[in-house]
């Protein structure tokens, strides 16, 4: 999988492991390769109450903004990386779900 960068202030860092949780061969979706793979951190647990902003970034009521960091594709679904490890699934009609994986 590409990841690409979208944050000139983005560090491979920020990736860790997370793309080494997904695999093209893996004809699962990214949810359940996240679920399958993060095992450590108790797999994809689904964290409720970001909105996502029209530029992209993530904002959860309290805190400032996150701007998006790294992308990459795993066939119909974008995965967004994000600072402190938050990782956003989206889907081909636009419906999403984020998670930390840290």
């Amino acid at each position: 999988m590409l990841w690409v960068q979208l944050d000139p202030r983005a560090h491979p860092d920020h990736l860790g492991f997370i793309p080494s949780f997904l695999s093209e061969h893996d004809l699962r979706r990214a949810r359940e390769q996240f679920d399958a793979n993060y095992t450590h951190g108790g797999g994809w647990d689904t964290f409720k109450g970001f909105k996502l902003l029209p530029n992209g970034s993530i904002v959860y009521p309290g805190d400032p903004p996150l701007p998006p960091l790294f992308k990459s594709q795993l066939r119909d679904e974008t995965i967004t990386v994000y600072a402190h490890a938050w990782v956003m699934i989206t889907q081909a009609d636009g419906t999403w779900e984020i998670a930390r994986l840290d």
